[in-house]
C-alpha cells in the first residue's frame, strides 16, 4: 500500500494536552482550516450507505464539505491532500462514551477516593486526543461528574486542546442506591460535597427538577438509570430501580426541553417500560427479548449494545478481579457474556443499532469486529457509527457523512473495511473540521495556542 500523503495545514492554534484556566490575555481562537482544499482518495464510503465507491475528490471550505466529485479532479491553485489508494470515510461517531481519565490499575475505591477533579480533567484531555486520533470525531458523553465533560467540550471548541465534538449529558440520573449513586459501598461517614445531590433523585418531581437543572447547566442529552448495573456495588442488573412515574417524568421533561434521553438498562422490565414511555435509546440492553425488540421497532428506539466494555470487563473479572469490587466481578462474569447474543437477536429482528463502546481503553474501533462477530455484516456495522449514530444524535447532514454541507470530518484506512473490518482499528488519516490531526498513521504536531498565559489577579 502506498503511503497516505498530505500537505501541511496552516493556522491551527491547538495545544497537544492541557486543561483550560482563566486567561486575561488574548482569547485563543478555535482551530481553523485553510480557506479551500481538496482531498483525493482512491476509494470512499460516504456514510449514508456503506457502498465502497471508486476514486473521489472532496472539496472543503471553512470546515465543511462543499462538493463531492467522482474521480480525481485537479483544482488549480487549491491545496490538495493526496491519500493514494486509501479508503476515505466520514469521521466516526461513538454515542456512548465517558470522557474521563484513563484506567490506571486502581480499584474503584482508590479511584473514587484518591483521584482529584483536576487530575481527572487532565486525564480526560489526554483521552480526548487519543479518541480523535483513532478516528472518532464526534462522541456522545454518557456521564461525567463535576462538569468535566462540559469543560472538555468547551476547551476543545475554543481550540485549547484537540479532541472530538462532544454532546454532553453531565451526571446520569439515578435513584438513591441506584447504578450511578456515588455513595454506594461507602461508609456513610464519608462525604464529598462536590457530588452530593448531583444526579440522584427520588420521585417524579425530583427527576423533573434534575432534568431542568441539567439543561440549565448545559446538558445536551439526558441519561437515566432505570435498572441496576454491572460495575456498581450491590445492585441487580435485572431489577428496575426507577418507577415508571420517575422514568416518565424524566423523559417528558427532557423532550419538552428538546433533549433526547438515553436509558442505561440491562433488565427486561426497565428496557420495556423505558421504551413504552418514549426513551430515545437503550444502552446495553442485556436481557432484552423478542417482545423488547418489537417494542423498540414500534417506537423507533435505538439500541446501543456496548460490546467492547462488556468484553473488557469480563476479561478483567477473569484475570484481575482485584481491580473490581466483589459484586461487580461476580456480575461481570454472569452478565457480559449474554450481550453479544442479545445483539445478534436484535439485529435479526430489525432493531436500529448505534455504535457505542462505553470505554476509552484499548482500541475503541474494536467494537466493529465485535459487532460483526455477533452477526452483523461489516457494512451494517460501519453504518452504526455513521448514518445511524448521526440520526440518533440529530446530526444527520452534518456528521457521519461525506456529502455537501457535512462537517469536514474525514478519516482514511488502508484496504477495504468491508472485507476486513479490523482495518478500522488502524486509522491512518484523521481530519476534523478541515484540520488534519493524523496522517500516515502518526500524530500531526499542532502550533501552540496564542495568547498570554492564564493566571489570577492575585498573582500580581
Amino acid at each position: 500500500m502506498s503511503k497516505l500523503l498530505s500537505v501541511r495545514i496552516i493556522s491551527i492554534p491547538v495545544v497537544i494536552l492541557g486543561i483550560a484556566l482563566p486567561s486575561f490575555g488574548q482569547t485563543p481562537a478555535a482551530p481553523k482550516a485553510s480557506p479551500t482544499m481538496v482531498v483525493h482518495a482512491g476509494h470512499y464510503i460516504d456514510g449514508t450507505t456503506a457502498e465502497r465507491k471508486g476514486a473521489v475528490t472532496v472539496t472543503l471550505q471553512a470546515g465543511r464539505i462543499v462538493s463531492v466529485q467522482p474521480g480525481t479532479v485537479n483544482v488549480p491553485g487549491v491545496q490538495a491532500i493526496e491519500l493514494g489508494d486509501a479508503t476515505l470515510m466520514p469521521g466516526l461517531i461513538d454515542v456512548h462514551k465517558h470522557m474521563g481519565a484513563p484506567r490506571t490499575g486502581l480499584n474503584p475505591f482508590q479511584g473514587r477516593l484518591t483521584v482529584s477533579t483536576p487530575e481527572t480533567a487532565i486525564g480526560a484531555a489526554a483521552m480526548a486526543r487519543k479518541l480523535l486520533e483513532e478516528g472518532f470525531t464526534t462522541v456522545r458523553n454518557m456521564g461525567t461528574g463535576q462538569g468535566i465533560d462540559l469543560a472538555l467540550k468547551r476547551d476543545i471548541e475554543r481550540g485549547w486542546i484537540p479532541g472530538p465534538r462532544i454532546v454532553v449529558s453531565l451526571e446520569p440520573l439515578s435513584v438513591t442506591g441506584g447504578h450511578s449513586d456515588w455513595r454506594n459501598g461507602l461508609d456513610s461517614s464519608w462525604t464529598d460535597d462536590r457530588k452530593a445531590g448531583h444526579g440522584v433523585a427520588d420521585g417524579p418531581l425530583e427527576f423533573a427538577e434534575e432534568v431542568r437543572r441539567h439543561r440549565q447547566q448545559g446538558a445536551e442529552v439526558i441519561k437515566i438509570m432505570p435498572s441496576g448495573g454491572v460495575l456498581s456495588i450491590g445492585d441487580d442488573p435485572k431489577v428496575q430501580t426507577m418507577t415508571n412515574e420517575e422514568i416518565k417524568a424524566a423523559i417528558d421533561t427532557a423532550h419538552n426541553l428538546n433533549l433526547k434521553v438515553a436509558a442505561h438498562a440491562h433488565g427486561k422490565s426497565a428496557i420495556d417500560n423505558a421504551v413504552r414511555l418514549g426513551v430515545d435509546s437503550i444502552e446495553h440492553g442485556t436481557y432484552a427479548d423478542a417482545e423488547s425488540f418489537q417494542l423498540m421497532k414500534e417506537n423507533g428506539t435505538y439500541l446501543v449494545p456496548t460490546l467492547l466494555v462488556a468484553d473488557q470487563v469480563n476479561e478483567l473479572a477473569r484475570t484481575h478481579p482485584d481491580q473490581l469490587n466483589p459484586s461487580a466481578a461476580k456480575k461481570a462474569l454472569e452478565v457480559t457474556p449474554l450481550m453479544r447474543g442479545m445483539l445478534g437477536n436484535a439485529y435479526k429482528a430489525g432493531v436500529k443499532i448505534a455504535f457505542g463502546t462505553d470505554t476509552s481503553t484499548g482500541a475503541n474501533a474494536h467494537e466493529f469486529a465485535l459487532l460483526v462477530g455477533a452477526g452483523m455484516t461489516p457494512a451494517d456495522a460501519l453504518l452504526t457509527s455513521m448514518r445511524n449514530a448521526a440520526d440518533l444524535l440529530s446530526m444527520t447532514g452534518s456528521a457521519g457523512c461525506i456529502q455537501q454541507g457535512c462537517f469536514a470530518d474525514l478519516i482514511a484506512v488502508a484496504g477495504d473495511p468491508l472485507q476486513d473490518v479490523t482495518t478500522m482499528e488502524h486509522v491512518q488519516f484523521v481530519m476534523k473540521g478541515g484540520v488534519v490531526y493524523k496522517r500516515d498513521g502518526a500524530s500531526v504536531a499542532q502550533p501552540p495556542v496564542t495568547g498570554e498565559p492564564g493566571g489570577s489577579f492575585d498573582d500580581e
